[in-house]
């Protein structure tokens, strides 16, 4: 519903992906029906919250993970698919490559919409880690208290693998009409009650995603 209103609004719908474990089973569902002729893929335009520091064909690779299960089974336009091309360079040179892709993008369209310094997704797709970090959002990590860059390279040392990363921003984030979270595990339990029950004081990355618009958790049933 929230895809068929913003493209009665504006002409397009702007979603973007996830990587890890936890969004597979949802790509599959949206490539089945009723969902894959349900959504107009036609103008959907598709981006990614974070990406790894590999090939785009590797399987640690959040596009690969979204091109096997979902984009390569639905109709959305080569050119409506702006994927991170994460092992093309330096990750801050990518980075800064990235943040060009979206103020190429976001500001031509920027016509009527509220004015501000960041771009406005329409649906952001995240999940949680153990410990509580969000795309490449880590603990610890000085990209946290990043205010005014869209897009930066994250060392991701202690990350799994432990490969460089490139990242949206809270600021972005948090600019989105709608964050949907995706918690699966029974080992995130800790850290989904601290951030549900303490969202302005939990000390994880995920507590601060805090759109302007609405959040919306997914929690499978070894949370619940």
């Amino acid at each position: 519903k929230l895809a068929e209103a913003r493209i009665r609004e504006r002409g397009i719908f702007t979603f973007v992906l996830s990587g890890g474990t936890t969004p597979r089973l949802l790509y599959e569902e949206l490539a089945k029906e009723p969902y894959a002729s349900r959504v107009d893929w036609q103008h959907t335009h598709l981006f990614w919250g974070d990406e790894r520091c590999v090939p785009s064909d590797n399987p640690d690779s959040n596009f690969s993970l979204a091109l096997q299960t979902l984009i390569s089974k639905v109709d959305v336009p080569s050119s409506s698919i702006h994927r991170i091309p994460a092992a093309t360079g330096s990750p801050k040179v990518v980075a800064a490559e990235y943040e060009t892709t979206l103020r190429e993008f976001f500001q031509p369209t920027a016509a009527g919409e509220p004015s501000t310094s960041f771009p406005s997704f329409d649906l952001v797709l995240l999940g949680i880690g153990v410990d509580g970090h969000t795309a490449s959002l880590f603990p610890g990590d000085a990209a946290l208290e990043e205010r005014t860059s869209w897009v930066v390279a994250v060392e991701g040392s202690s990350a799994s693998p432990p490969v460089p990363r490139i990242t949206l921003t809270f600021p972005v984030i948090n600019e989105a009409k709608c964050v949907l979270f995706l918690a699966s595990g029974s080992n995130k339990l800790k850290v989904l009650q601290e951030i549900l029950n303490n969202p302005h004081t939990a000390i994880y990355p995920a507590a601060h995603v805090r759109p302007a618009g609405k959040l919306l958790w997914f929690i499978d049933e070894g949370l619940a």
